[in-house]
């Protein structure tokens, strides 16, 4: 198999040196694990994760609201429903709202394991904000006549906002699913310790045990256990896992934790590290809050929490937007493939998420029904090198697909899956498992950030590429991501759509 140069770059861009000599894909059987490979199926009764944060915002946009006629009532003044600047103010003050609030991750999955006095000061600056927007758009909207009266504005919302999240939501968050899977290295005392901790607070399920070579199995270690340390890297192949929990003695298990911290590192997989090695009776970290799991955390690329939640908000809006605006055409299309060929309008295609989470992709059906089974007797035509399979006249599409696909029509209705929250707007295309089971360990790092509908892939050729070049231009976006890029890149795809170039 013949693979294209990658450009030479640091280490943590592309792939090892080590690694570059070797072909790209390995392919070897996995092994069979005496544990249970999948993470623990959900509790009955329990919540889905996020849910309490987005009630929060709903119950919070609809406070917005009352604050304001609250306000403006108890100020002596009547509603001027019919007044537009009324509706206009109303509307700021909700968008406000929903953009500031979003900005300071105030809506956060997580929001509960915040500090309450943290999470206080948040709300504060919020409410701060949205009553000096107001006050300006009044002055400039009003001539400062009293459309609406912000008097008590400001305590309303604030005493509302507050209420409402300590007496209601954070206790309702308790009752979610944990967000994250975790898998603990270690199955002595810290190990166990750190198991109860994650079950206790509830946020992060552990879906197994690996144990270090000098340990062993007794009536008190833990039952989940998957295997040995050293097979590391063939359980996060075949796991799901959001962060990995190294729980080892520095004096006793140096080298294999250090083995680990560097797999974590090609995987893309948060890690955590013990943050005390040494015991101590009454000495406390300066700064409670960076260690309170009696852990360091590490990802390999930089979290930028707020850039993340704006671009959270961006997929939501521009997603429902799009779905609203080319309904017609998802309309037509659909009706197009229906009367023209046998089979269902959508085709569901399992494809792996983040972290290595599997989810059901959506896209218009652009190839016959027995498409999976005809694949097996095209395989000698691949035009991809690597796991990707690619022809550029496939047989197996229908007319109406060869059109649909040619300018991406065939995506778009994956912005249902934007707007769930499994794909995002920019990001690495999704593979499907059977790609992701023949990635190198470096390959797999494109799968620790959300995939997208467009990334630098679908603006540089899309099939004119090598697949090892591809993981690489993968791996360059993650290492530089900023808003800006994100822009960037819709920017250009527009383009390349509309002119159907790269496709097949």
């Amino acid at each position: 198999m013949q693979t294209a140069s990658v450009p030479k770059e640091s280490a943590e861009t592309a792939a090892p040196s080590s690694e570059r000599n070797k072909p790209a894909i390995v392919a070897e059987a996995p092994r069979v694990f005496a544990a249970p490979m999948r993470p623990s199926k959900p509790v009955k009764g329990r919540l889905a994760p996020g849910f309490a944060a987005k009630l929060n915002l709903l119950a919070d946009l609809a406070w917005v609201v009352i604050a304001l006629l609250g306000s403006t009532l108890l100020a002596g003044h009547s509603l001027q429903l019919a007044n537009l600047d009324f509706w206009l103010l109303l509307g700021v003050a909700g968008l406000g709202w929903l953009l500031v609030g979003t900005t300071l991750c105030l809506y956060d999955a997580r929001f509960s394991d915040r500090a309450p006095l943290d999470d206080l000061a948040l709300t504060s600056i919020t409410v701060v904000v949205i009553t000096g927007v107001l006050y300006l758009e009044r002055l400039l909207i009003a001539g400062g006549m009293p459309v609406v009266a912000l008097t008590f504005f400001p305590l309303l919302l604030w005493t509302g906002v507050v209420t409402l999240r300590h007496l209601v939501f954070r206790r309702l968050a308790v009752r979610e699913e944990p967000l994250d899977e975790a898998l603990i290295l270690g199955i002595g005392a810290m190990g166990r310790l750190t198991g109860e901790h994650l079950a206790e607070h509830g946020r992060r399920r552990v879906c197994g045990y690996l144990s270090f070579s000098n340990e062993v199995q007794g009536a008190n270690s833990p039952q989940n256990v998957l295997g040995k340390v050293e097979q590391l890297e063939e359980i996060l192949g075949q796991v799901p896992v959001d962060v990995v929990y190294i729980s080892g003695n520095v004096q006793k298990h140096a080298s294999e934790m250090q083995a680990a911290i560097k797999l974590c590192e090609r995987f893309g997989v948060p890690f955590a590290l013990p943050a005390h090695p040494f015991r101590m009776d009454r000495a406390r970290p300066e700064h409670g809050h960076a260690v309170a799991d009696g852990y360091l955390h590490f990802v390999t690329h930089a979290p930028q929490p707020h850039q993340m939640a704006i671009k959270r908000l961006f997929d939501i809006t521009s997603s429902s937007a799009a779905l609203l605006a080319l309904s017609p055409l998802l309309l037509t299309v659909a009706l197009l493939i229906k009367i023209t060929s046998r089979g269902p309008v959508l085709f569901k295609q399992k494809r792996v998420g983040l972290h290595g989470k599997p989810f059901s992709m959506l896209k218009f059906r652009s190839m016959v029904v027995n498409a999976e089974e005809l694949k097996a007797r095209l395989e000698a035509l691949n035009e991809q090198s690597g796991p990707v399979f690619k022809i550029k006249n496939d047989p197996r599409i229908t007319r109406v697909g060869r059109f649909i696909r040619k300018y991406s029509i065939d995506e778009l209705p994956q912005l249902l899956n934007v707007l769930r929250g499994e794909m995002s707007v920019v990001g690495p295309r999704p593979p499907l498992p059977n790609e992701v089971a023949k990635y190198a360990a470096w390959q797999r790092r494109r799968l620790s950030v959300r995939p997208g509908l467009t990334c630098i892939w679908q603006v540089s050729g899309r099939n004119q590429i090598s697949f090892e070049d591809w993981m690489y231009l993968d791996m360059q976006y993650i290492d530089h991501w900023t808003l800006r890029t994100d822009l960037d890149l819709i920017l250009k795809t527009v383009p390349v759509v509309l002119t159907g170039s790269g496709a097949s």
